[in-house]
């Protein structure tokens, strides 16, 4: 055994949670941060019933294991519930979440309170690059369904599934 166990130090985890449907270049590039600054990042998909995903949740961790493999230290999960009862399991102390303009810190803001309220979980916030302030799956599948290019805002393997998807292929 190698890491921080093998050498009697607490491991340092957090979670990166969202329904990622699907997940694009601006998710990325927040979990792939978080990778080099926690010894294990989970990436919580988070299921809502009342919500149909345009890929399942299993086809959503199928894709985010696949293009977060090379980083060796996430793990993918889905959950049902309040993301407090998915940290409090796995002895999670942090939520890492990207923000792309400050509307987004008004809601994440009442959303960190109430983590930190309900369990003493701490949420991060990063700023999402520039590149991607603008990026969300639903920005994406809505353009992607009227023929617009959407390629460079998301891992190859993801387009690819979206273009099937929205084709009927799959």
């Amino acid at each position: 055994m190698t890491g921080p166990e093998s050498e009697g130090l607490p491991v340092r985890r957090a979670v990166c949670p969202g329904s990622f449907d699907p997940i694009t270049n601006g998710h990325l590039d927040i979990i792939a941060r978080a990778a080099k600054l926690y010894d294990e990042v989970y990436v919580a998909v988070m299921i809502n019933q009342s919500k149909k995903g345009l890929f399942t949740t299993d086809e959503r961790m199928d894709l985010i294991r696949e293009v977060t493999s090379p980083y060796g230290n996430v793990v993918v999960e889905s959950h049902h519930g309040l993301l407090v009862d998915f940290c409090r399991t796995r002895d999670i102390p942090a939520i890492v979440k990207g923000l792309r303009a400050v509307s987004d810190f008004d809601y994440e803001l009442q959303m960190a309170q109430m983590n930190n309220g309900l369990s003493g979980v701490e949420t991060l916030f990063v700023p999402t690059n520039p590149t991607y302030s603008f990026l969300s799956s639903s920005l994406v599948k809505e353009v992607a369904a009227w023929g617009g290019d959407v390629s460079h805002l998301l891992p190859p393997i993801v387009h690819r599934a979206l273009v099937e998807r929205l084709r009927g292929d799959v």
